[in-house]
C-alpha cells in the first residue's frame, strides 16, 4: 500500500541569519507532493549533514578507518573531521562567513573538496560545487542567481574565477586552497593552526544545504534546492536498501563531485556508512582499473562507455573481481553492455535513473531483479507511474511521460520552470518511459529524443541498443534528422572498433543488422561514421550537438 503523500505547508526555524535561500523557495503551492514516514526517514529536528558524515562517525569508534583516499594519500574519519573542522573556523573567523551565505567551490574530484565543502557546511554555508571545466561566462551566471559572495577554489584553476570576480556585483572574495598533498595554499595556512574542535550550525533539517545546478542548460541556469534531510536520506534510502553499502566497501567512479549523483556515489554514501571513497581528478577507465586492483573496490559508479571500455580491458587481463556492485546511470544501459557485463563478470550492473531535481536515484534494478533493458522499481519511499499530457495514467505497455513522487523533490531556486516540472504534486522528469505488466519501468528516451517519422515514434535509444549488438560497433548515438518526405529520419553517429573501415559496405550491413534485430521501420536511414561522440563529463552524450549537425 502506498504511503501518504503529503503537501508541505510550514518549515521548522532555520539558523540561517542570511534568510537568501529560504526567501527564494517556491510557494508550498508549487512543491511535489513529499513521502516522509518511513521510520529511516525521521530525523531529528536540528540536523547538519556535515557532522553527520564526520564528527559522528568518529564518536562511533570509526575515526581509525580510512574515509578518503586522493592524491597520494589516505585520510582517515578523525583526519576527514579534524581538517573539515579546521577549515570551518577559518571560514567564519576569517572570510566571514554566516549561516545562510552561499558559498561556491570550484575543484576536480579530490580529497580537498570534500574537505571544503564540509566545513562550509558546518559553518551553515549553502554550498554550490562546481566543475572544474566551466568558464568565466558560465560561473558569472550560477554567481548571479545565486548571490554568491565567496568562492573557494584549487589554486590550480583560479584564474576563471579571478576574472570573474573583477568584473561581479556578488562576489568579492576568492579564496583558494592546494588539493595536492602539500596544504600550501591560502586557506590550508590560515587553517594550520585553528582548533579541531568546532561547534557546528545547528541548522534545521529543513534548511537548505546544498544548491545543485543542473548540467547541460542553456541561458539562465536552473538551481536545485536540497535541505540537510534530503542529503540523509539518498544515503538511508537507495544506498542502504539498493546497495547494502557497509564499512568495508570501497567506492571507486566517474561522476563530478559537481553533480548530485557524484557527491552521493562517492561522498555521501561512503561518509554515511564508515566506507572508504577514493577519488579521481582523471576518472579514465583506465585510471579507474588501477584504483579497483589498487585498492580493491567494490562499488564502482560509471557511465555505460566506461563499462564497455572495462571489459575491453579485462581481455588484456584487468582484474575486476573485487567489484561486487557496477553502478550504471547518466546514460541508459544498453542491453549488450547488461549482457556482457554480466556474463563476463558475474557481477550485477544496476542501471537507475536520478535527475538533480530529485537529488539521485529514483528508480533502480536490483541485485537478483536485474534485467537487460529495463531500469528497474522505484526504490523504497519512491512512487513513479507513467501518464499522457493530461496527467491521467496510462495502460501498461504505453510510452508516456514518468512522473514521481518520494521523500525529495523539486524545489527551483526562484524559476518559473518549477511549474512546468511539477504538476498536480508530482515530478514531471522530462523522460518517455513505459512500465511493463512486472511493474517494471524501462526508458524509451528523453521527451525530446522520441523520433517521429513518417508517423512512426521512434525511441533512439532502441535503435542505438540494436546498432551496439553489431560486433564492428563501439559507439553509437542516435538522433532525429529534419526529412522532406518523412518529417524526420532517424540518423546514427557510429564509433567502430580499430581496423573495421566504414565505407558503403560497413553501412548496409550494420542498417540490415538493426532490421533483423528490431521492427525493420526503425532502421537509420542515415549512418555516420565519427572518431568520438561528443560527451558531458559525467559521459553523457550530449545529442543535441548531433541535431545540431543534422
Amino acid at each position: 500500500m502506498s504511503a501518504p503523500a503529503r503537501k508541505i505547508a510550514s518549515l521548522g526555524p532555520s539558523a540561517h541569519v542570511d534568510t537568501f535561500a529560504r526567501d527564494n523557495l517556491p510557494p508550498f503551492d508549487q512543491w511535489p507532493d513529499l513521502i516522509l514516514e518511513r521510520p529511516e526517514f525521521q530525523y531529528p529536528e536540528q540536523l547538519n549533514i556535515a557532522v553527520e558524515l564526520t564528527d559522528r562517525l568518529v564518536e562511533r569508534g570509526c575515526g581509525d578507518r580510512v574515509a578518503l583516499i586522493g592524491n597520494g594519500r589516505r585520510r582517515t574519519y578523525k583526519e576527514l573531521t579534524d581538517w573539515s573542522n579546521r577549515l570551518a573556523h577559518a571560514l567564519v573567523e576569517n572570510y566571514g562567513i554566516e549561516p545562510g551565505n552561499r558559498v561556491l567551490i570550484r575543484s576536480g574530484n579530490n580529497p580537498a573538496l570534500v574537505a571544503a565543502w564540509l566545513a562550509a557546511t558546518k559553518a551553515g554555508a549553502v554550498v554550490v560545487n562546481t566543475m572544474p571545466m566551466l568558464r568565466a561566462g558560465e560561473l558569472a551566471k550560477i554567481i548571479d542567481k545565486a548571490e554568491i559572495s565567496l568562492a573557494l577554489t584549487d589554486s590550480r584553476i583560479a584564474d576563471e574565477l579571478v576574472v570573474t570576480a573583477k568584473n561581479s556585483h556578488f562576489l568579492k572574495q576568492v579564496v583558494s586552497f592546494d588539493s595536492t598533498s602539500n596544504h600550501d595554499a591560502e586557506l590550508d595556512r590560515i587553517a594550520l593552526d585553528k582548533s579541531v574542535k568546532f561547534d557546528a550550525v545547528k541548522t534545521s533539517h529543513d534548511d537548505v544545504a546544498l544548491l545543485g545546478f543542473t548540467s547541460g542548460t542553456t541561458g539562465v541556469p536552473k538551481a536545485t534546492m536540497h535541505f540537510h534531510r534530503d542529503l540523509l536520506i539518498i544515503a538511508d534510502g537507495y544506498a542502504q536498501e539498493v546497495l547494502n553499502v557497509t564499512p568495508d566497501d570501497v567506492f571507486v567512479g566517474s561522476p563530478p563531485l559537481a553533480f548530485t549523483f557524484g557527491l552521493g556515489g562517492l561522498a555521501i554514501f561512503p561518509l554515511r556508512f564508515g566506507a572508504t571513497a577514493t577519488l579521481l581528478e582523471n576518472a579514465s577507465p583506465a585510471n579507474m582499473i588501477e584504483i579497483i586492483e589498487t585498492y580493491k573496490a567494490t562499488i564502482c559508479f560509471t557511465a555505460p562507455t566506461a563499462y564497455r571500455a572495462m571489459l575491453a580491458a579485462m581481455d588484456n587481463g584487468a582484474d575486476l573481481s573485487s567489484l561486487r556492485i557496477a553502478v550504471s546511470a547518466g546514460e541508459t544501459l544498453p542491453p549488450p553492455v547488461f549482457e556482457d557485463w554480466t556474463r563476463k563478470t558475474g557481477k550485477p550492473i544496476l542501471d537507475g535513473i536520478g535527475t538533480t531535481e530529485l537529488l539521485h536515484i529514483f528508480i533502480t534494478n536490483r541485485i537478483g531483479d536485474a534485467c537487460a533493458g529495463a531500469t528497474g522499481r522505484p526504490v523504497s519511499g519512491y512512487e513513479a507511474k507513467i501518464v499522457d499530457a493530461h496527467m491521467n495514467e496510462v495502460a501498461p505497455g504505453t510510452v508516456g511521460r514518468l512522473a514521481v513522487r518520494g521523500p525529495t523533490g523539486c524545489r527551483y531556486l526562484a524559476d518559473a520552470r518549477q511549474k512546468s516540472y511539477v504538476r498536480d504534486g508530482w515530478n514531471l522528469t522530462g523522460d518517455a518511459f513505459l512500465r511493463d505488466a512486472e511493474g517494471r519501468f524501462h526508458f524509451a528516451a528523453r521527451a525530446d529524443d522520441m523520433i517521429v517519422s513518417a508517423g512512426y515514434n521512434i525511441a533512439g535509444p532502441e535503435v542505438e541498443a540494436a546498432l551496439l549488438s553489431h560486433p564492428d560497433v563501439s559507439e553509437c548515438a542516435v538522433v532525429g534528422a529534419p526529412d522532406t518526405e518523412r518529417g524526420e529520419i532517424v540518423a546514427a553517429y557510429v564509433v567502430l572498433k580499430p581496423s573495421v573501415i566504414g565505407d558503403p559496405l560497413c553501412v548496409k550491413r550494420l542498417q540490415d543488422h538493426v532490421k533483423a534485430v528490431i521492427a525493420p521501420y526503425k532502421y537509420p536511414r542515415s549512418v555516420s561514421f565519427v572518431g568520438a561522440l561528443p560527451k558531458t563529463q559525467t559521459g553523457k552524450i550530449q545529442r543535441f550537438k548531433l541535431r545540431q549537425q543534422s
